[in-house]
């Protein structure tokens, strides 16, 4: 492994569903869970890191047609609020996406892989197990393929086809300073990003763990394939990040507050997460 170079990390916040309940995000129930009906909305982030050699972005979000789709199909009990895609709000920090060389994707669901050609010049960078997962007898179930959109899975198809998709298998070096790590749990191919910074080594744990309650208190989020894999992944989070204020959760609302960029959370917020939380 190459000596690790440091990165810029940014977060762009492109949707938030507001409409979302607490027991959607954790798995309990009503008795043991004082909070189960409690409002807790879901923010929705793609990532970039950057320095002078090279810019990476990690997960490509979804598109407009994909949230018209889902708003369609379940009758306006899924609202989301969303403004630019993924791509249009990179521009605002100099990231043109039809020039991005790498992109990692953590897994195949909807809300990290659903603009995959706004990338025509991107390798792909996904865990084997996550392309077996996506497209084996797992998804003849509605609970595992919901989250999936077939038309997305069918886009990196085609790339394995081109060529333009690497497969890793477990724990791999993207470039000097940025590694990726299968953990499972969420997916069966579900990986996480660990990105060298001027504050030490951050850990953006994408779904491996949704909120920070999910790791900090260890309560596994209820769309899962293994949740024996997922506390493990919780595990192994923590002991590949610098301190546990290192870890970013892939979908908490929160991340907007905690770190230094966004004028008010929200759809369209940029926040940096090179730099120390609040």
């Amino acid at each position: 492994m190459a000596d690790p170079e440091s990165y810029e990390i940014s977060a762009l916040c492109y949707a938030v569903r507001t409409n979302r309940k607490h027991h959607e995000n954790f798995i309990g129930s009503a008795w043991s869970d004082p909070m189960h009906d409690q409002d807790e909305p879901i923010a929705y982030y793609v990532w970039t890191l950057k320095n002078a050699n090279r810019t990476v972005v990690v997960d490509t979000g979804f598109d407009k047609t994909e949230w018209s789709r889902r708003t369609e199909n379940s009758g306006g009990l899924w609202q989301c609020e969303y403004d630019q895609s993924p791509a249009e709000g990179l521009t605002g920090i100099g990231v043109d996406t039809r020039q991005v060389q790498d992109v990692i994707v953590t897994h195949l669901h909807y809300d990290h892989a659903g603009s995959l050609n706004d990338f025509p010049k991107a390798r792909f960078h996904l865990q084997e197990l996550e392309m077996q997962y996506a497209t084996g007898p797992h998804m003849g179930h509605g609970y595992f393929s919901g989250a999936y959109t077939v038309d997305h899975v069918i886009d990196m198809v085609r790339n394995v086809y081109k060529g333009r998709v690497v497969f890793h298998t477990g724990d791999s070096e993207i470039a000097p300073g940025i590694t990726v790590h299968h953990v499972g749990g969420h997916t069966m191919g579900m990986q996480f990003v660990r990105v060298m910074t001027v504050r030490g080594w951050v850990v953006l744990a994408s779904d491996a763990s949704h909120f920070y309650a999910n790791f900090e208190d260890n309560a596994p989020f209820p769309i899962v394939y293994n949740v024996a894999d997922m506390l493990k992944g919780f595990d192994k989070m923590r002991s590949l990040a610098s301190t546990r204020n290192h870890i970013i959760p892939g979908h908490d609302p929160q991340v907007m507050t905690r770190y230094p960029g966004a004028t008010a959370p929200g759809v369209g917020a940029m926040v940096r997460l090179d730099q120390s939380p609040d």
